[in-house]
């Protein structure tokens, strides 16, 4: 009778041990596929190798923030540095900070609109949804053809719109996450083991997915989005 109290602890190990079974099995496949697949690419393309586009589209890039007193200036100010026709380029800086985030915030954005930028600011007082519901609150009113997210501790290059849009010259194409770098990989060992297991996830296994042709996911940040794909 005693040993029957044991059955659930071994059948929960058990199950455990086949999940992780089943992970490092894929783990390995994956690793195997990109470096196959790493053997025939091609050289990276150079700016000249990519899709022409005759009319730059127009793009909504929004910025979601939740308390981040330290970055959302930085973030502002790298995204109205993009190098991109500003006709065609909106900006929205979507705020649910409960600091004082939001007056630094406020501040630049009135600077940034006196210059002419298209940029607005979204305050919500109700975290409704979080990230995901301040993404949503911009989106009824963004009027880009394509919608471009980074969170707070990103610092999208100046080139950064014009090196991912003629990716979508391709109409089957629903979004291009681009891969990140790092700004502090030298500060702690800390972040330095980070980076690792970052590159290795963006070198391996969403690489693999790509380029086989697997399902991927958007990771949230420093991506486009085809509008009609939302």
């Amino acid at each position: 009778m005693s040993e029957l109290v044991y059955l659930p602890v071994i059948f929960l190990y058990v199950c455990a041990v086949g999940l992780l079974f089943v992970y490092g099995v894929n783990s390995y496949y994956l690793t195997h596929l990109a470096v196959k697949l790493h053997r025939k690419a091609q050289a990276r393309p150079t700016p000249a190798d990519l899709p022409d586009m005759k009319d730059w589209p127009m793009v909504t890039i929004q910025l979601p923030l939740y308390n981040e007193r330290y970055v959302a200036e930085r973030l502002i100010r790298a995204a109205a540095a993009l190098d991109y026709p500003p006709e065609r380029l909106q900006i929205q800086v979507l705020d649910d900070s409960t600091d004082d985030t939001w007056l630094i915030v406020r501040q630049l954005v009135a600077r940034l609109q006196a210059s002419g930028l298209n940029i607005c600011l979204y305050h919500r007082s109700n975290r409704e949804g979080y990230k995901a519901g301040a993404l949503r609150a911009g989106f009824y009113s963004a009027s880009g053809e394509f919608i471009a997210i980074f969170d707070a501790d990103f610092v999208p290059g100046s080139n950064f719109l014009k090196q991912v849009l003629p990716r979508f010259v391709d109409p089957q194409v629903a979004f291009v996450q681009a891969r990140w770098a790092h700004l502090n990989v030298d500060y702690s060992l800390f972040t330095l083991l980070q980076s690792y297991t970052l590159d290795a996830y963006f070198l391996i296994e969403q690489f693999a997915r790509s380029q086989a042709g697997y399902w991927f996911n958007f990771n949230g940040t420093a991506g486009v989005w085809r509008r009609s794909a939302i």
